[in-house]
Protein backbone atom coordinates (compact mmCIF):
# COMPACT_ATOMS: atom_id res chain seq x y z
CA UNK A 1 0.00 0.00 0.00
CA UNK A 2 1.13 3.55 -0.97
CA UNK A 3 2.18 5.89 1.39
CA UNK A 4 -0.51 8.12 3.37
CA UNK A 5 -1.19 11.71 2.02
CA UNK A 6 -1.01 14.66 4.01
CA UNK A 7 -2.39 18.35 3.45
CA UNK A 8 -1.76 20.90 5.90
CA UNK A 9 -4.81 22.36 8.01
CA UNK A 10 -5.61 25.75 7.04
CA UNK A 11 -3.57 28.47 9.03
CA UNK A 12 -2.61 25.71 12.02
CA UNK A 13 1.02 24.33 12.29
CA UNK A 14 -0.69 21.05 12.22
CA UNK A 15 -1.63 18.29 8.87
CA UNK A 16 -4.21 15.84 8.23
CA UNK A 17 -4.07 12.64 6.51
CA UNK A 18 -6.41 12.79 3.69
CA UNK A 19 -8.20 9.47 5.37
CA UNK A 20 -9.33 10.04 8.82
CA UNK A 21 -11.49 8.30 11.27
CA UNK A 22 -14.92 9.08 12.36
CA UNK A 23 -15.58 7.20 15.05
CA UNK A 24 -19.00 6.92 15.96
CA UNK A 25 -19.42 3.23 14.58
CA UNK A 26 -17.31 2.00 17.67
CA UNK A 27 -20.36 3.64 20.29
CA UNK A 28 -21.94 0.30 21.41
CA UNK A 29 -19.07 -1.68 20.62
CA UNK A 30 -16.65 -3.44 22.58
CA UNK A 31 -12.90 -1.87 23.80
CA UNK A 32 -11.53 -4.80 21.49
CA UNK A 33 -13.33 -2.94 18.56
CA UNK A 34 -12.25 0.35 19.01
CA UNK A 35 -8.54 -1.16 19.85
CA UNK A 36 -8.55 -2.90 16.18
CA UNK A 37 -9.95 -0.13 14.53
CA UNK A 38 -7.46 2.38 15.82
CA UNK A 39 -4.55 0.63 15.39
CA UNK A 40 -5.05 -0.43 12.04
CA UNK A 41 -6.13 2.97 11.04
CA UNK A 42 -2.98 4.41 13.16
CA UNK A 43 -0.37 1.62 11.44
CA UNK A 44 -1.12 2.81 7.96
CA UNK A 45 -0.77 6.75 8.82
CA UNK A 46 -4.61 8.28 9.91
CA UNK A 47 -3.67 10.35 12.12
CA UNK A 48 -6.75 12.61 12.52
CA UNK A 49 -10.40 11.66 14.23
CA UNK A 50 -13.61 12.95 15.42
CA UNK A 51 -15.15 12.33 18.12
CA UNK A 52 -18.80 13.51 18.92
CA UNK A 53 -20.43 11.08 21.02
CA UNK A 54 -20.64 12.18 24.45
CA UNK A 55 -21.16 8.59 25.97
CA UNK A 56 -18.17 7.83 28.56
CA UNK A 57 -17.69 4.07 27.41
CA UNK A 58 -17.12 4.91 23.68
CA UNK A 59 -14.88 7.88 25.26
CA UNK A 60 -13.00 5.73 27.75
CA UNK A 61 -12.85 2.44 25.14
CA UNK A 62 -11.34 5.42 22.70
CA UNK A 63 -8.94 6.74 25.41
CA UNK A 64 -7.40 3.21 26.24
CA UNK A 65 -7.11 2.43 22.23
CA UNK A 66 -4.52 5.71 22.31
CA UNK A 67 -3.11 5.06 25.07
CA UNK A 68 0.92 5.75 24.63
CA UNK A 69 -0.16 6.90 21.08
CA UNK A 70 -1.61 10.09 22.48
CA UNK A 71 0.78 12.53 20.19
CA UNK A 72 0.14 10.52 16.94
CA UNK A 73 -3.95 11.63 16.80
CA UNK A 74 -5.30 14.59 16.10
CA UNK A 75 -8.51 14.49 18.03
CA UNK A 76 -11.77 16.55 17.26
CA UNK A 77 -12.97 17.41 20.26
CA UNK A 78 -16.63 18.39 20.39
CA UNK A 79 -18.16 21.12 22.83
CA UNK A 80 -21.53 21.03 23.73
CA UNK A 81 -22.44 17.62 23.04
CA UNK A 82 -24.20 15.85 25.54
CA UNK A 83 -26.11 12.74 26.47
CA UNK A 84 -28.65 14.17 28.91
CA UNK A 85 -31.05 11.69 29.81
CA UNK A 86 -28.74 9.11 27.69
CA UNK A 87 -29.96 10.43 24.53
CA UNK A 88 -27.54 12.13 22.32
CA UNK A 89 -28.05 15.61 22.34
CA UNK A 90 -26.49 19.75 22.68
CA UNK A 91 -26.39 22.12 25.30
CA UNK A 92 -25.55 25.28 25.16
CA UNK A 93 -25.61 25.56 28.98
CA UNK A 94 -21.70 26.48 30.14
CA UNK A 95 -22.21 24.59 33.29
CA UNK A 96 -22.72 20.92 31.17
CA UNK A 97 -20.57 22.19 28.66
CA UNK A 98 -17.83 22.24 31.10
CA UNK A 99 -18.63 18.85 32.31
CA UNK A 100 -19.10 17.22 29.60
CA UNK A 101 -15.81 18.94 27.74
CA UNK A 102 -13.32 18.09 30.78
CA UNK A 103 -15.06 14.16 31.01
CA UNK A 104 -13.84 13.98 27.47
CA UNK A 105 -10.37 14.89 28.82
CA UNK A 106 -10.35 12.38 31.56
CA UNK A 107 -11.81 9.53 29.44
CA UNK A 108 -8.80 10.42 26.95
CA UNK A 109 -6.37 11.15 29.86
CA UNK A 110 -4.88 13.59 28.01
CA UNK A 111 -4.23 17.31 28.81
CA UNK A 112 -4.82 18.76 25.10
CA UNK A 113 -7.81 18.70 22.50
CA UNK A 114 -6.06 19.75 19.17
CA UNK A 115 -9.42 20.97 17.81
CA UNK A 116 -12.34 22.09 20.27
CA UNK A 117 -15.20 21.87 17.71
CA UNK A 118 -18.44 23.47 18.35
CA UNK A 119 -20.92 21.41 17.96
CA UNK A 120 -23.49 21.11 15.52
CA UNK A 121 -24.67 24.82 14.23
CA UNK A 122 -27.08 23.50 11.68
CA UNK A 123 -29.54 26.93 12.52
CA UNK A 124 -29.85 30.86 13.58
CA UNK A 125 -30.91 29.20 16.88
CA UNK A 126 -27.58 27.08 17.05
CA UNK A 127 -25.45 29.60 15.83
CA UNK A 128 -26.58 32.70 18.04
CA UNK A 129 -26.54 30.65 21.06
CA UNK A 130 -23.26 29.09 20.60
CA UNK A 131 -21.49 31.87 18.98
CA UNK A 132 -22.86 34.58 20.75
CA UNK A 133 -23.07 32.91 23.97
CA UNK A 134 -21.29 30.77 26.89
CA UNK A 135 -20.05 27.55 24.20
CA UNK A 136 -17.64 30.26 22.20
CA UNK A 137 -16.07 32.34 25.15
CA UNK A 138 -15.25 28.73 26.58
CA UNK A 139 -13.83 27.99 23.94
CA UNK A 140 -11.76 31.24 24.09
CA UNK A 141 -10.98 30.20 27.28
CA UNK A 142 -9.61 26.71 26.68
CA UNK A 143 -7.70 27.85 23.68
CA UNK A 144 -5.94 30.46 25.49
CA UNK A 145 -4.96 28.13 28.11
CA UNK A 146 -3.71 25.53 25.34
CA UNK A 147 -5.70 23.36 26.46
CA UNK A 148 -7.67 23.35 22.95
CA UNK A 149 -4.85 23.77 19.94
CA UNK A 150 -7.70 25.30 17.63
CA UNK A 151 -11.19 26.21 17.56
CA UNK A 152 -13.45 24.34 14.83
CA UNK A 153 -17.16 23.87 14.25
CA UNK A 154 -19.36 21.10 13.16
CA UNK A 155 -22.61 21.57 10.70
CA UNK A 156 -24.70 20.19 7.71
CA UNK A 157 -26.26 23.56 6.88
CA UNK A 158 -24.06 25.49 4.14
CA UNK A 159 -25.55 28.64 4.38
CA UNK A 160 -25.70 28.84 8.79
CA UNK A 161 -22.08 26.90 8.12
CA UNK A 162 -21.03 30.10 5.85
CA UNK A 163 -21.81 32.67 8.58
CA UNK A 164 -19.36 30.82 11.22
CA UNK A 165 -16.71 30.94 8.74
CA UNK A 166 -17.14 34.27 7.87
CA UNK A 167 -16.53 35.41 11.81
CA UNK A 168 -12.81 34.19 11.47
CA UNK A 169 -12.83 32.67 14.56
CA UNK A 170 -13.05 28.82 13.64
CA UNK A 171 -9.75 27.40 11.51
CA UNK A 172 -11.27 23.78 11.13
CA UNK A 173 -14.97 23.12 9.93
CA UNK A 174 -16.86 19.90 9.73
CA UNK A 175 -19.12 19.61 7.01
CA UNK A 176 -21.57 16.72 5.35
CA UNK A 177 -19.91 16.28 1.98
CA UNK A 178 -20.93 13.63 -0.91
CA UNK A 179 -22.63 13.99 -4.38
CA UNK A 180 -26.20 13.40 -3.14
CA UNK A 181 -25.40 16.67 -1.06
CA UNK A 182 -24.00 18.80 -2.44
CA UNK A 183 -26.82 18.62 -5.47
CA UNK A 184 -29.89 18.47 -3.05
CA UNK A 185 -31.56 21.60 -2.58
CA UNK A 186 -30.21 24.04 -0.16
CA UNK A 187 -33.24 23.93 2.31
CA UNK A 188 -33.71 20.34 2.87
CA UNK A 189 -32.43 18.24 5.75
CA UNK A 190 -29.65 16.11 4.14
CA UNK A 191 -29.66 14.10 7.19
CA UNK A 192 -33.01 12.91 6.58
CA UNK A 193 -33.51 12.41 2.79
CA UNK A 194 -31.45 9.74 1.17
CA UNK A 195 -33.16 6.93 0.10
CA UNK A 196 -36.56 7.84 0.81
CA UNK A 197 -37.53 11.45 -1.03
CA UNK A 198 -37.69 11.49 -4.41
CA UNK A 199 -35.29 14.01 -5.47
CA UNK A 200 -34.81 15.92 -9.23
CA UNK A 201 -31.24 16.55 -9.33
CA UNK A 202 -31.44 17.86 -12.68
CA UNK A 203 -33.40 20.87 -11.32
CA UNK A 204 -32.00 21.23 -7.75
CA UNK A 205 -28.78 21.67 -7.78
CA UNK A 206 -27.37 23.72 -4.31
CA UNK A 207 -24.53 26.38 -5.85
CA UNK A 208 -24.56 27.10 -1.76
CA UNK A 209 -22.44 24.22 -0.94
CA UNK A 210 -20.23 25.02 -3.66
CA UNK A 211 -19.76 28.39 -2.20
CA UNK A 212 -18.96 27.47 1.33
CA UNK A 213 -15.84 25.52 0.05
CA UNK A 214 -14.54 28.08 -2.26
CA UNK A 215 -14.79 30.75 0.78
CA UNK A 216 -13.06 28.10 3.19
CA UNK A 217 -10.11 28.44 0.84
CA UNK A 218 -10.29 31.82 0.59
CA UNK A 219 -10.59 32.10 4.40
CA UNK A 220 -7.92 29.16 4.73
CA UNK A 221 -10.21 27.41 6.47
CA UNK A 222 -9.43 24.15 5.88
CA UNK A 223 -12.78 20.73 6.25
CA UNK A 224 -12.58 17.72 7.23
CA UNK A 225 -15.77 15.54 5.44
CA UNK A 226 -18.76 14.23 7.40
CA UNK A 227 -21.02 11.63 5.79
CA UNK A 228 -18.34 10.49 3.17
CA UNK A 229 -20.10 7.13 2.48
CA UNK A 230 -23.53 8.96 2.75
CA UNK A 231 -23.86 6.57 5.63
CA UNK A 232 -23.59 3.48 3.22
CA UNK A 233 -26.31 4.65 1.04
CA UNK A 234 -24.44 5.70 -1.68
CA UNK A 235 -22.23 2.59 -1.95
CA UNK A 236 -25.84 0.72 -2.11
CA UNK A 237 -27.91 -0.20 -4.93
CA UNK A 238 -31.04 -0.08 -3.21
CA UNK A 239 -30.52 3.32 -1.38
CA UNK A 240 -28.46 4.93 -4.13
CA UNK A 241 -30.17 8.23 -5.42
CA UNK A 242 -28.22 7.40 -8.64
CA UNK A 243 -28.02 4.90 -11.88
CA UNK A 244 -25.80 2.88 -9.77
CA UNK A 245 -24.16 2.93 -6.68
CA UNK A 246 -20.75 5.11 -5.80
CA UNK A 247 -17.98 2.82 -4.74
CA UNK A 248 -15.59 3.92 -1.70
CA UNK A 249 -12.67 5.24 -3.63
CA UNK A 250 -15.30 7.17 -5.50
CA UNK A 251 -16.44 9.05 -2.79
CA UNK A 252 -13.15 9.50 -0.81
CA UNK A 253 -12.04 11.07 -4.13
CA UNK A 254 -15.13 13.61 -3.97
CA UNK A 255 -14.83 14.82 -1.32
CA UNK A 256 -11.04 15.45 -1.49
CA UNK A 257 -11.19 16.96 -4.48
CA UNK A 258 -13.53 19.72 -3.16
CA UNK A 259 -12.31 23.40 -2.20
CA UNK A 260 -10.33 23.20 1.39
CA UNK A 261 -11.44 20.00 2.19
CA UNK A 262 -7.65 18.40 4.05
CA UNK A 263 -9.35 14.88 5.33
CA UNK A 264 -12.33 12.62 4.68
CA UNK A 265 -13.45 11.11 8.01
CA UNK A 266 -14.82 7.94 7.75
CA UNK A 267 -16.18 5.47 9.76
CA UNK A 268 -15.02 2.01 10.55
CA UNK A 269 -16.63 -0.76 12.13
CA UNK A 270 -13.48 -3.52 11.95
CA UNK A 271 -9.91 -3.76 10.46
CA UNK A 272 -11.17 -4.96 7.00
CA UNK A 273 -13.52 -1.43 6.48
CA UNK A 274 -10.03 0.53 7.49
CA UNK A 275 -8.25 -1.42 4.63
CA UNK A 276 -10.84 -1.13 2.37
CA UNK A 277 -10.96 2.86 2.49
CA UNK A 278 -7.23 2.86 2.61
CA UNK A 279 -7.08 1.10 -1.06
CA UNK A 280 -7.83 5.15 -2.28
CA UNK A 281 -4.30 5.22 -2.06
CA UNK A 282 -3.65 2.62 -4.32
CA UNK A 283 -6.16 3.29 -6.76
CA UNK A 284 -5.79 4.89 -10.06
CA UNK A 285 -7.39 7.67 -11.89
CA UNK A 286 -10.16 5.58 -13.44
CA UNK A 287 -11.12 3.81 -10.28
CA UNK A 288 -11.38 7.07 -8.70
CA UNK A 289 -13.48 8.56 -11.16
CA UNK A 290 -16.74 9.62 -10.33
CA UNK A 291 -17.76 11.34 -13.44
CA UNK A 292 -19.85 9.10 -15.34
CA UNK A 293 -22.01 8.27 -11.95
CA UNK A 294 -22.56 11.85 -11.54
CA UNK A 295 -22.55 13.31 -15.09
CA UNK A 296 -26.77 13.19 -15.60
CA UNK A 297 -27.65 14.30 -12.96
CA UNK A 298 -25.96 17.39 -13.16
CA UNK A 299 -28.23 19.14 -15.17
CA UNK A 300 -27.75 23.02 -14.31
CA UNK A 301 -23.57 22.45 -13.58
CA UNK A 302 -23.24 21.77 -17.13
CA UNK A 303 -20.04 24.52 -18.17
CA UNK A 304 -18.81 24.24 -14.32
CA UNK A 305 -16.16 22.10 -13.13
CA UNK A 306 -16.35 19.29 -10.95
CA UNK A 307 -13.06 18.69 -10.25
CA UNK A 308 -13.00 14.84 -11.68
CA UNK A 309 -9.90 15.03 -13.64
CA UNK A 310 -11.97 12.99 -16.51
CA UNK A 311 -10.32 15.54 -18.80
CA UNK A 312 -6.72 14.39 -18.05
CA UNK A 313 -4.33 13.10 -19.28
CA UNK A 314 -3.23 16.83 -20.00
CA UNK A 315 -0.22 16.24 -23.18
CA UNK A 316 1.27 19.21 -21.23
CA UNK A 317 1.50 18.48 -17.66
CA UNK A 318 -1.36 20.55 -16.58
CA UNK A 319 -3.34 19.21 -13.45
CA UNK A 320 -6.86 20.56 -14.83
CA UNK A 321 -9.02 20.33 -11.74
CA UNK A 322 -6.33 21.77 -9.66
CA UNK A 323 -6.01 25.00 -11.85
CA UNK A 324 -9.94 25.29 -12.51
CA UNK A 325 -10.47 25.05 -8.77
CA UNK A 326 -8.18 27.84 -7.67
CA UNK A 327 -9.11 29.86 -10.38
CA UNK A 328 -12.82 29.11 -9.76
CA UNK A 329 -11.86 30.69 -6.15
CA UNK A 330 -9.91 33.71 -7.55
CA UNK A 331 -12.54 34.92 -9.53
CA UNK A 332 -14.92 35.33 -7.16
CA UNK A 333 -12.58 38.79 -5.85
CA UNK A 334 -10.08 38.90 -8.79
CA UNK A 335 -8.62 41.93 -7.26
CA UNK A 336 -7.99 40.53 -3.74
CA UNK A 337 -6.62 37.01 -4.36
CA UNK A 338 -6.02 35.79 -1.10
CA UNK A 339 -1.92 34.85 -0.85
CA UNK A 340 -2.78 31.51 0.24
CA UNK A 341 -4.89 30.49 -2.72
CA UNK A 342 -2.08 32.22 -5.03
CA UNK A 343 0.63 30.29 -3.08
CA UNK A 344 -0.96 26.77 -4.19
CA UNK A 345 -1.81 27.97 -6.93
CA UNK A 346 2.16 28.42 -7.86
CA UNK A 347 2.85 25.24 -5.98
CA UNK A 348 1.34 23.40 -9.01
CA UNK A 349 3.73 21.53 -11.39
CA UNK A 350 2.34 22.91 -14.15
CA UNK A 351 -0.29 26.07 -14.68
CA UNK A 352 -3.17 27.20 -17.30
CA UNK A 353 -0.62 29.39 -19.40
CA UNK A 354 1.23 26.27 -20.23
CA UNK A 355 -1.82 25.26 -22.29
CA UNK A 356 -1.32 24.32 -25.77
CA UNK A 357 -5.22 24.45 -26.82
CA UNK A 358 -5.32 21.20 -28.39
CA UNK A 359 -8.40 20.95 -26.56
CA UNK A 360 -8.21 17.04 -26.18
CA UNK A 361 -9.57 18.07 -22.43
CA UNK A 362 -12.89 19.47 -23.53
CA UNK A 363 -13.72 16.37 -25.56
CA UNK A 364 -13.41 14.26 -22.58
CA UNK A 365 -15.32 16.47 -20.29
CA UNK A 366 -18.76 14.94 -19.42
CA UNK A 367 -19.82 18.73 -17.86
CA UNK A 368 -18.81 20.54 -21.22
CA UNK A 369 -16.25 22.92 -19.09
CA UNK A 370 -14.47 25.66 -21.13
CA UNK A 371 -11.16 23.99 -20.22
CA UNK A 372 -8.94 25.98 -23.02
CA UNK A 373 -10.74 29.49 -22.35
CA UNK A 374 -10.33 28.59 -18.32
CA UNK A 375 -6.93 27.91 -18.79
CA UNK A 376 -6.15 31.12 -20.53
CA UNK A 377 -8.27 33.49 -18.03
CA UNK A 378 -6.47 31.45 -14.93
CA UNK A 379 -3.26 32.64 -16.80
CA UNK A 380 -3.76 35.73 -17.32
CA UNK A 381 -5.18 36.08 -13.58
CA UNK A 382 -2.49 34.84 -11.93
CA UNK A 383 0.62 35.86 -14.13
CA UNK A 384 1.58 32.41 -15.04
Amino acid sequence: MKEMIYRAIGKTDMSASVIGLGTEHLDGKPYETADEVIGAAMEHGVNIMDLFMPGETVRGNIGRALRGKRDKMLIQGHICSTDINEQYDRSRDLKTIRKYFENLLRCLDTDYIDFGMLFFIDSEKDYSEALEGDALRYALELKEKGVIRAIGASSHNPLVARRVVETGIVDLLMFSINPAFDMAPGGIDVLDYLGEAAIDYEKNIDSGRAALYRLCERKGVAITVMKTLGAGKLLSPKYTPFAKPLTVPQCIHYALTRPAVVSALVGYSNRREVLEALQYLDADEADKDYSAVIDKYQGDFKGNCVYCNHCLPCPSGINIAEVNKYFDIAVLDEANIPPGVHAHYKALEKHGADCISCGSCEKRCPFSVPVVKNMEKAGMLFGF
